[in-house]
C-alpha cells in the first residue's frame, strides 16, 4: 500500500505540468477568444442562455488568475431547463465553478492540493468551495457544480460533502479532464468528460482501486490531437463546441438540458491557503 501510494504521488505531481503550463501558455491558446466572450459577458452582467458543455467550460476558465484576480471559485444564479416528450421542467439553480491547477500566491490550487484531492483527502480548497456556498447560495437550494482538472476533482469532493448535501440540493456535477473522485459518496448525477489526448483524467488514487470505473466513467471524445499534444488537448480541448458541442450544460450527451444564466449574480471567491471559519 506504501508503494502504491508512493507511486500515486509521483505520478500525481505531474499534474502540477499542467498547471504551470496552463498559467504559461493561457494568453496563446486560439480559445481565448471563446473565454473572452464570456468573460465580457460576466463584466457586463448580462443574462445568458448556454446549451452546452463547451459553453460551459468557458466559464469554469474565468477562475485562472491570469484572467481576474478574485478567485478560482464563482458561483452564479440561474435556471436549468430540460425537456421531455410532454413537459418542459425548469429549476432555479446555482452553478459554482471551479477552475483547476494555478500557481497564484496563497491560493489553494497547487500542487500540494493536487495530490490532496487525488488521495481523496481534505484540503483548503473544498473547505473554501463549502464556505462560499454557505455564503451565497440559500439552504435548500439546487446546485450544478463544475469544475476543470483540480477543480474537478474539488467539484466531486464537493458533492460528497456531508455539509453541502445536508444543505443542498446538488442535482449534476460536470468535470472537464478530471479523474473519479468520492466514487460512493457524490450526490446527483456525476458526468466526466476527457480528451482521448488527455492523462489527466487517470490522476487519482481509483486508477489504482477501481480502475474500471476510472476508465468506463469517462465521457471520451477525440478532439484531434497528437501524442506530443497532451498538455495542449488538457487545456485548450473543453472550450471547443467542435468537440464538446453534443453534450448538453449537465454533461449529458445528446442530453437537451440548457442554463440561462444572471451574469449580474455572479460573485468569485478566494481560496487562500489559511481557511478562516
Amino acid at each position: 500500500m506504501k508503494n502504491m501510494k508512493r507511486i500515486l504521488a509521483v505520478v500525481l505531481s505531474s499534474v502540477m505540468i499542467f498547471g504551470v503550463a496552463l498559467t504559461a501558455e493561457a494568453a496563446e491558446a486560439p480559445n481565448e477568444q471563446l473565454i473572452d466572450a464570456v468573460q465580457a459577458q460576466v463584466e457586463a452582467k448580462q443574462t445568458v442562455t448556454f446549451t452546452n458543455a463547451a459553453e460551459l467550460a468557458r466559464l469554469v476558465q474565468l477562475g485562472y488568475s491570469y484572467r481576474q484576480p478574485d478567485g478560482p471559485i464563482s458561483i452564479t444564479k440561474g435556471t436549468l431547463k430540460t425537456k421531455s416528450w410532454w413537459t418542459v421542467t425548469t429549476k432555479t439553480v446555482y452553478v459554482v465553478c471551479l477552475s483547476g491547477t494555478d500557481l497564484a500566491f496563497n491560493q489553494s490550487t497547487g500542487i500540494g492540493t493536487d495530490l490532496l484531492a487525488g488521495f481523496e483527502l481534505d484540503n483548503c480548497y473544498i473547505r473554501n468551495v463549502r464556505s462560499a456556498i454557505l455564503e451565497a447560495v440559500p439552504k435548500g437550494a439546487n446546485l450544478i457544480i463544475a469544475g476543470h482538472s483540480l477543480g474537478g476533482m474539488v467539484a466531486q469532493q464537493a458533492a460528497a460533502d456531508s455539509t453541502i448535501k445536508k444543505n443542498y440540493n446538488v442535482l449534476n456535477t460536470v468535470t472537464y479532464g478530471s479523474p473519479l473522485i468520492e466514487g460512493l459518496s457524490r450526490e446527483g448525477t456525476v458526468k466526466r468528460l476527457g480528451d482521448t489526448r488527455d492523462v489527466v483524467p487517470y490522476l487519482s488514487v481509483s486508477t489504482f482501486l477501481n480502475i474500471i470505473w476510472q476508465a468506463a466513467g469517462l465521457n471520451k471524445e477525440n478532439g484531434g490531437y497528437s501524442a506530443t499534444q497532451i498538455v495542449t488537448a488538457h487545456i485548450e480541448s473543453y472550450q471547443r463546441a467542435a468537440v464538446w458541442g453534443a453534450y448538453d450544460v449537465t454533461g449529458t450527451k445528446n442530453g437537451n438540458a440548457t442554463l440561462t444564466l444572471d451574469f449580474a449574480t455572479t460573485r468569485f471567491f478566494e481560496s487562500p491557503v489559511i481557511v478562516t471559519w
